[in-house]
């Protein structure tokens, strides 16, 4: 299980119909509000859907793959 934090910056497999394939994470639970950082658009996905979807997070200045990423309390 890989673990995230509001305020996280993922890319995800699609990219939104606005162009943009940077999302801000603002609620994380069984659901995950996504906030698109090009359009502003927020979305509800379950939390299963996103785990599918997403691919890498933004670590400092650049994005790491998700398979890579290790919480920094580790």
């Amino acid at each position: 299980m890989y673990y995230y934090e509001l305020g996280d910056i993922v890319s995800l497999k699609k990219g939104h119909p606005c162009g943009e394939n940077q999302w801000e994470i603002l609620r994380k639970g069984t659901d995950m509000k996504l906030k698109c950082l090009g359009c502003g658009r927020q979305i509800w996905v379950s939390r299963m859907d996103f785990e599918k979807r997403v691919r890498k997070i933004k670590e400092g200045d650049k994005f790491v793959s998700i398979i890579h990423h290790e919480p920094e309390d580790q």
